[in-house]
C-alpha cells in the first residue's frame, strides 16, 4: 500500500482526447509536498507517512510544530496529513513527492471538505419529494412531513432526516480518473467530482476498490536533488603497465653478467 499526497484544488478546465471529444477535468496543484515524519509499528504501533504541503509563516505556528518541522529539517507547512502505508512503502524524511506519483488512466480516491450550504431544508438536504402542490395541501408544500410517533415512544429518534446544517463535512469521492499529470508545474488533472471549493486542500490516494495499474512508482515518485540529477563523472582511465623489456636487452644483461 503506497502513500498518497496532499494537493490544492485550483479549479476546472477541459482537455481534448485523441478522438476530439473534450473532457472536463479538475486541476489539482501539488506544491512542495514533503515527508515530515515516519510512523513505525515498533515505536507508534502502526505504519504511516506524514506529509506536509504549502508554506506557512513561522509566527502562526505553535512552539511544538516549530520543533516538529525543525527536527525534519523542512520548511514550515500549511497543511499536514498522514497516510497509512505498508512496511516496505516508507519514504525517507525530507523527500519531495511529485505529481507523477500517479499515472494516466489510474483510478484514485479524493478526500476533502465539501462546500458549506448553511441551514437547509429537508428537500435540499435529503432530496425529499415534498408534499403535493394542490388538493388540500396548504402552506406546507416543502415540509418534511411527520417526524415522531404516537404517545409511545413520544419522541423523535436521533438520526431522523430533518432540516439542518448541510455541507462542510468530510467527503470521499471514489474511483476518479487521472487524465494527465504535469511534473514541471506540479499539476494533476482529474476527471470526476472533487469535493471542496477552489483553494481547498484535498487528500489524493490510490483507489481502494480498484486494482492498481502496472508501472506505478514504488514506494513513491520522489524528486531528485541536484546532486542526484547530475551525471556521474567518468573515472580516469587507469595507466597501462609498461611493456616488458625486449628480449635483446634481456640477453645482453645476461652476457654482461
Amino acid at each position: 500500500m503506497r502513500t498518497g499526497l496532499v494537493a490544492q484544488k485550483v479549479g476546472m478546465t477541459r482537455v481534448f482526447a485523441e478522438n476530439g471529444n473534450h473532457v472536463p477535468v479538475t486541476v489539482l496543484k501539488v506544491d512542495n509536498c514533503q515527508v515530515i515524519a515516519q510512523r513505525t509499528a515498533e515505536r507508534d504501533g502502526y505504519t504511516a507517512v506524514q506529509l506536509g504541503v504549502g508554506a506557512a509563516k513561522v509566527k502562526n505556528l505553535s512552539k511544538a510544530m516549530r520543533g516538529h518541522f525543525a527536527k525534519a529539517s523542512v520548511e514550515p507547512k500549511q497543511r499536514v496529513a498522514e497516510f497509512r502505508v505498508s512496511d516496505d512503502a516508507l519514504v525517507d524524511v525530507g523527500a519531495e513527492i511529485t505529481a507523477d506519483h500517479f499515472v494516466d488512466g489510474q483510478k484514485i480516491d479524493v478526500i476533502g471538505t465539501s462546500i458549506g450550504k448553511g441551514f437547509a431544508g429537508a428537500m435540499k438536504r435529503h432530496n425529499f419529494a415534498g408534499l403535493r402542490a394542490s388538493h388540500g395541501v396548504s402552506i406546507s408544500h416543502r415540509a418534511h412531513g411527520s417526524t415522531g410517533q404516537c404517545q409511545d415512544p413520544g419522541k423523535v429518534f436521533k438520526g431522523k432526516k430533518m432540516a439542518g446544517h448541510m455541507g462542510a463535512a468530510r467527503v470521499t469521492e471514489q474511483n476518479l480518473e487521472v487524465v494527465s499529470t504535469d511534473v514541471e508545474q506540479g499539476l494533476i488533472l482529474v476527471r470526476g467530482s472533487v469535493p471542496g471549493s477552489k483553494g481547498g486542500w484535498v487528500l489524493v490516494r490510490d483507489a481502494v476498490k480498484k486494482a492498481m495499474p502496472e508501472g506505478l512508482p514504488f514506494p513513491a515518485s520522489v524528486k531528485q536533488t541536484a546532486a542526484e540529477a547530475a551525471p556521474a563523472e567518468e573515472a580516469p582511465a587507469e595507466e597501462t603497465p609498461a611493456e616488458d623489456a625486449p628480449a635483446e636487452d634481456a640477453a645482453s644483461e645476461e652476457s654482461e653478467g
